[in-house]
């Protein structure tokens, strides 16, 4: 079988339980009467890539949003089932959205800066809604600390003042990085990053990604499974089912899943049969 992994990456890993940051549990995601996603199990490693591959329409964008109460967000949208973050259920009753999504970050398919602020003030945007702390010298600090994590300060440091959105694409991707890194989340889901990108700010993203692990955990959901074999320690195949939900066909390391897949059904579409 044809393989686009990176074996020197995706086998690097050797995972014991203790391991695991995030915990699904009998994961199911509805709109309203319709249900999205169903029966999900899986456990996420810390300090890794986790990729979320499958064809458009079978839950992996609605799968990810799951992972930090973004989901809830839709009208009508509800999720049952369990998602354990250490130690403790994000959907337990009395949990704060808000404050999870300080501990689960996230980042769009589509760059989205704040146009009326500056580059800098992009940067911590979010940490000042979510804390009193106000000193400049301090958001200066911190916006240089997490542009270097982004691997943008030495594009950005003389235009820290002008629009976020005068940036490229590709910058402005990784501007929504470095606020998503100034909340000091754990772990940062990324939903098709590189799809509105060329193949140079592709690389920079992956290349970014790798990084990052040595202090986050990183969950992606991408179409491109090229990037998934790439950057990726552990890899989940999603496919529709029979009554149109979406649900998880296969999940194993990266290198088993493109090299040796347990279902036919992930063979077919990691070999381009179909999707």
């Amino acid at each position: 079988m044809e393989s686009f992994i990176n074996t020197e990456l995706s086998s690097r890993k050797s995972l014991n339980d203790s391991d695991y940051i995030l915990q699904v549990e009998e994961l199911n995601a509805f709109y309203g009467s319709f249900r999205a996603v169903k029966n999900v199990n899986m456990s996420i490693p810390a300090r890794a890539v986790t990729a979320i591959i499958g064809p458009s329409g079978c839950g992996k964008s609605t799968l990810l949003r799951c992972f930090n109460r973004m989901h809830e967000v839709a009208h009508g949208a509800r999720v049952e089932g369990r998602v354990m973050f250490d130690d403790n259920n994000i959907y337990a009753t009395g949990t704060d959205p808000v404050r999870i999504r300080c501990h689960i970050g996230m980042v769009f398919q589509k760059p989205n800066p704040f146009p009326t602020m500056s580059v800098l003030d992009n940067v911590v945007a979010g940490r000042r809604l979510s804390s009193l702390w106000t000193k400049r010298s301090e958001m200066e600090e911190l916006a240089e600390k997490c542009l270097r994590q982004a691997a943008l300060w030495d594009e950005v440091k003389d235009k820290l003042k002008q629009s976020g959105a005068s940036l490229s694409g590709g910058q402005q991707q990784r501007l929504c990085i470095a606020r998503a890194l100034a909340v000091q989340p754990e772990i940062i889901l990324m939903d098709e990053p590189c799809s509105a990108l060329d193949p140079i700010a592709t690389l920079k993203i992956e290349d970014l990604m790798r990084t990052l692990t040595e202090e986050y955990t990183i969950v992606v959901v991408t179409h491109n499974m090229q990037q998934a074999g790439r950057v990726s320690d552990m890899t989940a195949f999603m496919l529709m089912s029979d009554d149109r939900a979406g649900e998880l066909v296969e999940y194993d390391t990266t290198q088993r899943v493109f090299t040796n897949p347990k279902d036919k059904r992930t063979e077919d579409y990691i070999t381009g049969r179909f999707g």
